[in-house]
């Protein structure tokens, strides 16, 4: 008998640990054949196609914004959805240069454009090359090339970058919309480009849309066949439904595509609280509501799941073999973290976590679903002593242990927004193709593990 190759050995092994683990290949031992069970296993880690993707990003939530909630919430000894993933790893952020350089760097628009294309761009821009400014094909756009019904949810504006980068081609992440494209003076429709990100992202046609950035869409489409009427309007016109509130996205049918748009611009937070100050605010506990949320706007799980409910759906209707690609965004987190509001923060981390658990509570059920979560960089909150008195803005915080804990912001002076930070963040994954995130990988690295898992090409 041939002996196994040293790869085989590694994933053979990575494969009982994680069925000891009981969690990676939820499902795979049902059945009535006669192979062994880590065979199965083995076959789903390392050859099993994955039928569905669900990648789950939270923006700036690097170590210690998981950290932060997960102290708050569960306790230093608990652990949060996130934290349940059987494969961990860490991968690299930055961005580059025109040069090809590194920028160490990274906002979202390079490093969304980092894992949705493989390639690297400079910061700010959207699915571009960073040198000749040239579209490159995004794993959406292959999902959707190989009949995989597609979906793209988020707390923030639609045309943000995180979910503007699976379904746009722009020169500048500021060209939201049609009255935005003072950057973006060759990706005009009037220059023959392909428009703005909100127009962009309806003429895609993405099954699932849910956001905000209504504003966005309210704006006149100036070129071409739908000049004159709003990006909404256009989006009907292509066969949309447009649902505006939790009670219509729950209403809604597979029937067609559907953009939901829940905000003006992005969906109030969840949780309140005071900011960070200089010389540290008062003890507090976070408010875990909002009053300025309204009552109508669909949490992030809520949305979660009925993406999946919706794309589910829409693909039986195709009768295509395939089934979807779900990319799903807690997108204030990176922003409170901006604002050095750890109540915010902590907040848009625990509804992030929730919509983790929608995801894992799918691929319970449909072991071939490969989920993946991780950030898109690191931020600048840290946890640091009581008695420290760092030189930027703090707070502290009762945790539900009923201790205090202290947040510091000190990447910029306190006048002025806090920064995203260089280091590698953590990346997790359950399903087929599961184990390409162990180890430190990079970005890229984490499209050609989606690309391969749903056998694109």
């Amino acid at each position: 008998m041939r002996s196994p190759s040293r790869r085989q050995a590694v994933v053979a092994a990575v494969a009982g640990a994680a069925l000891a683990a009981s969690a990676v290949i939820a499902g795979v031992t049902s059945g009535g054949d006669s192979v062994e069970p880590w065979e199965r296993a083995v076959r789903a880690i390392e050859h099993g196609k994955a039928r569905n993707v669900i990648l789950l990003i939270g923006d700036g939530m690097g170590d210690a914004e998981i950290t932060l909630a997960r102290n708050y919430t569960v306790g230093a000894g608990g652990r949060l959805n996130m934290d349940k993933f059987p494969l961990t790893g860490a991968y690299t952020t930055y961005a580059v240069h025109e040069d090809g350089t590194p920028d160490y760097v990274a906002d979202s628009a390079a490093s969304g454009t980092a894992f949705a294309t493989g390639r690297k761009t400079i910061n700010g821009r959207i699915s571009k090359t960073p040198n000749t400014d040239q579209a490159i094909p995004t794993i959406l756009e292959l999902a959707q090339d190989n009949d995989y019904a597609t979906g793209n949810v988020t707390t923030a504006d639609l045309t943000d970058a995180t979910p503007a980068v699976m379904a746009s081609h722009v020169t500048d992440r500021s060209c939201k919309g049609p009255a935005d494209m003072a950057k973006c003076p060759t990706d005009t429709l009037g220059e023959k480009g392909p428009g703005s990100i909100a127009e962009q992202l309806v003429n895609h046609k993405v099954d699932v849309l849910f956001g905000g950035g209504q504003q966005r869409f309210d704006q006149e489409v100036t070129v071409g066949r739908y000049k004159g009427m709003t990006v909404t309007e256009q989006a009907r016109m292509l066969g949309y439904q447009v649902v505006t509130s939790s009670a219509s996205m729950k209403a809604v049918t597979p029937a067609r595509p559907v953009l939901g748009l829940f905000a003006g611009d992005d969906l109030p937070t969840e949780w309140t609280g005071k900011p960070a100050t200089r010389d540290g605010s008062e003890w507090q506990r976070c408010v875990t509501s909002n009053p300025n949320r309204p009552p109508g706007t669909p949490s992030l799980a809520d949305s979660t799941a009925k993406a999946i409910e919706l794309l589910e759906a829409r693909q039986q209707r195709r009768g295509s073999g395939q089934s979807f690609f779900l990319q799903v965004e807690g997108a204030s987190i990176d922003k409170r973290d901006h604002a050095a509001d750890p109540c915010g923060q902590i907040g848009e981390t625990v509804a992030f976590d929730r919509a983790v658990k929608v995801a894992r509570d799918y691929a319970a059920k449909h072991p071939d679903t490969l989920v993946v979560t991780t950030a898109d960089h690191g931020h600048t909150s840290q946890i640091v002593p009581l008695e420290a008195t760092p030189p930027g803005l703090s707070a502290t915080l009762i945790t539900g242990e009923d201790r205090q804990m202290k947040v510091n912001y000190s990447t910029n002076t306190p006048s002025q927004t806090q920064e995203h930070t260089g280091t590698q963040v953590r990346i997790a994954a359950q399903g087929p193709q599961a184990y390409r995130v162990l180890g430190v990988t990079d970005q890229t690295d984490l499209f050609t593990t989606l690309r391969d898992a749903m056998r694109l090409h």
